[in-house]
């Protein structure tokens, strides 16, 4: 099978990004997945890269609150028209988007982004757990991405309340909480992951394999049931 393109628009805050992508890309070169990772989220999507992945491990919003307010002039980040249309236009071609952890806070000046990845870091209620071990529940039976997959452990921050949009079916979850589901979005296919503070989640193996099905499931090279 030959090899699949990914790019992993990666960076911000309170995060080690530089790591946790840097892992992200070998688990998914062990699926024949070679990723590409950048920093420069807009000169990145200043037109439609030419991949079948794009895969957002990021923290890059407006900052207009008080948080992280002493790291706003180097992170403060607001997405082109352009970088939209790209996005946009890679998933009318069929292309796969996978997104991490914190994508729902990224790009908060575009609504059209929590459509996508179907969720929205809503600084109000949103709020997560220290980091630490947590027992998330696989759905077994509810998406060919999680069967055969068994409950995990893993050292992470496990997301609250989130902004949802309605209609999805969670494939992982911890205590009643969506941590994965998988969407189709014009032609192509997303999945959002909200594990993956940083590379410990990485040192579970169902964790790794979640996330390599959810890749070939985007780029529909996982067998079907």
């Amino acid at each position: 099978m030959a090899m699949a393109w990914n790019l992993i628009l990666s960076g911000g805050v309170a995060h080690d990004f530089a790591a946790s992508s840097g892992v992200l890309a070998e688990v998914l070169a062990e699926v024949g997945i070679e990723s590409e990772v950048t920093e420069d989220i807009a000169g990145a999507l200043a037109e439609p890269p030419e991949v079948q992945l794009i895969t957002v491990n990021a923290m890059r919003w407006r900052m207009d609150g008080p948080h992280f307010r002493e790291r706003r002039e180097r992170w403060r980040f607001e997405l082109p028209t352009a970088a939209r249309n790209a996005v946009l236009d890679h998933l009318d071609r069929g292309g796969g988007l996978l997104a991490m952890h914190a994508a729902p806070i990224c790009f908060d000046d575009w609504i059209g982004w929590s459509r996508v990845i179907g969720a929205r870091w809503n600084w109000e209620k949103s709020h997560h757990e220290p980091l630490g071990w947590a027992s998330v529940r696989v759905h077994r039976g509810r998406h060919p991405i999680v069967d055969g997959l068994r409950d995990f452990d893993v050292a992470d921050e496990i997301y609250t309340d989130l902004d949802l949009e309605p209609g999805l079916t969670p494939l992982v979850s911890c205590d009643g909480r969506p941590l994965v589901w998988a969407r189709h979005v014009r032609r192509g296919r997303v999945v959002y992951d909200a594990l993956g503070h940083d590379t410990r989640s990485f040192d579970s193996p169902e964790h790794r394999a979640l996330v390599q099905r959810a890749a070939l499931w985007t780029l529909r090279r996982l067998p079907a049931r």
